[in-house]
């Protein structure tokens, strides 16, 4: 497999640095902390101007063309300043779920002012009690004439504070743990009997708490057919996972440059700690950890949209699981190789560290992802057989 970049990505990927670098550097993300959306949609707009938001998407709906591999090198650019803006949340999940099951009339009218820049996304598929389950759902849409009506609540909606629309899973018939009869449907942030309660993650990034007090919605804000959502849930969790591991790697690199430059700035005894054997070793460590998660996520952004499921699975839940293991010892690592000022919220090594336990939790954290690795394994498969 050529894990080489086409002469588009590399210039691609050198665009997204020249950006954060220039105009979205770790300080910007500190000062938006305290901003009611934490983001700025006047760069959202620059970023859709730019084609990175539709990179993903067929041209029939306003996107580039591309494919999961060139958004992926974008998040993985986005992540070593820790752009603040909706990246994951409007393009990767809600812009997969309209351009996967929306009608043409449908992504017309959310998914293409979107993909410009002009308006953001969510999508709300988690509930107390789901953990990474996303067929477990106990919102129900109770179906009369044309209309539906919603009843439920969705749980850390990323984006949902400032989301124009946030996309729901609801259920349209079965139980609560049935894989079939979840739905998908759209609404706008203002929906009568929507509440949205703003809330502040660790990161510094904001999501949503939605309460769906009888919100009543036509047939039209219905994606695809009624009742069969689940497979497609279950590959945006896949997608959102992919994203995940691409920008954790942007992450780590930034992280073990930023550790690096460290070792040879600070001086004990007159000489660069850098100098000293074992914290070189401790370095070593942090790169071969870092290449690791590295390779892993290129393979999850590969094989994310592969037509065998089982393959798409085995790939994401690797590098997932890697991204648990390295991406938490390289976090720790860096921070304390900083020392004292490394636990500080002055010194931005925290604030990288902060991110990285939530991508390391968000779409399935390691302990998931390995538990699902195995199951899909020939091994697990031939015991269970007999």
């Amino acid at each position: 497999m050529n894990f080489d970049l086409t002469d588009d990505q590399k210039m691609l990927v050198e665009t997204v640095q020249s950006f954060v670098k220039k105009d979205s550097p770790v300080e910007r993300m500190r000062r938006l902390r305290s901003d009611p959306i934490a983001w700025e949609k006047t760069v959202w707009k620059q970023m859709g101007e730019l084609g990175w938001l539709g990179v993903m998407f067929p041209e029939s709906v306003g996107g580039l063309g591309m494919s999961f591999v060139e958004a992926g090198l974008i998040i993985e650019q986005l992540g070593t300043t820790l752009v603040p803006e909706p990246y994951l949340p409007s393009v990767v999940l809600a812009g997969t779920a309209l351009s996967r099951a929306g009608s043409a009339e449908q992504q017309e009218r959310w998914l293409a002012p979107m993909l410009a820049g002009d308006t953001s996304l969510a999508l709300g598929f988690s509930e107390e009690q789901s953990r990474f389950d996303v067929t477990n759902v106990r919102t129900r849409a109770e179906k009369s004439g044309a209309k539906y009506t919603l009843r439920g609540a969705k749980r850390f909606v990323l984006n949902g504070h400032a989301a124009d629309q946030i996309i729901v899973s609801a259920r349209t018939s079965g139980d609560e743990l049935d894989a079939k009869g979840v739905s998908l449907f759209v609404l706008d942030r203002a929906q009568p009997g929507l509440k949205i309660r703003p809330v502040d993650c660790m990161d510094s990034k904001k999501a949503a708490l939605l309460e769906l007090d009888g919100v009543e919605v036509e047939k039209d804000r219905l994606l695809g057919a009624e009742g069969e959502a689940g497979p497609l849930l279950d590959l945006i969790h896949d997608y959102g996972a992919a994203a995940a591991c691409a920008e954790g790697s942007g992450v780590m690199q930034t992280v073990l440059m930023m550790t690096r430059n460290y070792l040879t700035e600070r001086k004990q005894f007159g000489v660069a700690i850098g100098t000293f054997q074992a914290l070189q070793h401790r370095a070593v460590d942090m790169f071969v950890e870092t290449e690791l998660a590295k390779s892993t996520a290129i393979l999850a952004m590969l094989k994310v949209s592969d037509e065998n499921p089982e393959e798409r699975r085995r790939a994401i839940s690797a590098a997932k699981t890697q991204l648990g293991v390295s991406g938490g010892f390289v976090v720790r690592q860096g921070t304390q190789l900083h020392g004292g000022i490394g636990v500080t919220d002055e010194h931005d090594v925290g604030l990288y560290f902060k991110r990285m336990q939530i991508l390391s939790t968000l779409f399935g954290d390691d302990v998931f992802h390995t538990r699902r690795f195995a199951s899909l394994s020939t091994f697990t498969k031939n015991i269970q057989a007999a």
